[in-house]
């Protein structure tokens, strides 16, 4: 149990905590072996379910000199504060690791959450933006 002093410490914790609870609900009811994307919606309707603002595969796009020179889809984007991205992995790679901290930076956003759906059950990993 974390104590005030270390939860303050957390950038967004009760949505963290709700987005990442979701996740886990989704699991316990449907087990691993799905797609992503089935994943993806059983999500929403958590979210529905509790009224979360979200976005499904939001487009950022990347500019240069104003120019658009591509985009990145995000999994979700929850409340317009934290991306979610979600992985049916059995373990969190760098790749997506890396991936998340470039939707961070083109975003400006401070937190993502990578979701991973794996055989021993549900992983995540908090990514901070450090841009």
């Amino acid at each position: 149990m974390m104590n005030e002093k270390e939860n303050e410490k957390i950038i967004y914790p009760e949505l963290s905590y709700k987005i990442i609870g979701f996740a886990f609900n989704v699991y316990n009811e449907v087990g691993f072996g799905l797609q992503e994307k089935y994943y993806q919606r059983m999500l929403m309707i958590e979210f529905e379910k509790k009224n979360i603002c979200y976005k499904k595969e939001y487009f950022v796009e990347l500019k240069y000199q104003d120019k658009i020179i591509g985009n990145y889809k995000l999994d979700f984007l929850v409340d317009n504060k934290i991306i979610v991205e979600l992985k049916v992995k059995p373990k969190i790679g760098y790749t997506h690791v890396k991936q998340v901290l470039a939707y961070l930076k083109a975003t400006n956003l401070k937190l993502a959450i990578i979701i991973y759906f794996t055989k021993e059950g549900v992983k995540y990993r908090r990514i901070l933006n450090t841009y």
